[in-house]
């Protein structure tokens, strides 16, 4: 993973519309951009704009059906999200670590 991919990983899920679509997604179903849009008060065109996003992130997968694109999430990119935090909250929990041995006099 390049330094760059957390960041933008983390950019897309930093906004709650693109949080709203993700868990929409959850369940495993393929929607459509205007079911995925039901019920936001943004556009058609916002949401698209907002999967672009999440898909540049490696959220979601587009597939063609049609007339129609179908939107699916890509878990693979949920886990690469969860393995950076695993991996960060690791590092934390060693400092932590380190530093209560520090403050209680065994380090």
């Amino acid at each position: 993973m390049s330094k760059a991919e957390p960041a933008v990983l983390f950019a897309a899920l930093g906004d709650p519309t693109r949080l709203g679509l993700l868990a929409r997604l959850a369940d495993g179903g393929e929607y459509s951009i205007a079911r995925l849009g039901e019920g936001l008060p943004v556009s058609r065109q916002a949401v698209a704009k907002h999967l672009d996003i999440l898909q540049d992130a490696g959220f979601v997968r587009r597939r063609k059906s049609g007339r129609e694109v179908q939107i699916t999430l890509r878990r693979e990119g949920i886990e690469t999200a969860r393995h950076w935090l695993d991996q960060v909250g690791a590092q934390w929990d060693g400092t932590l670590g380190r530093l209560r041995d520090l403050l209680e006099g065994d380090g």
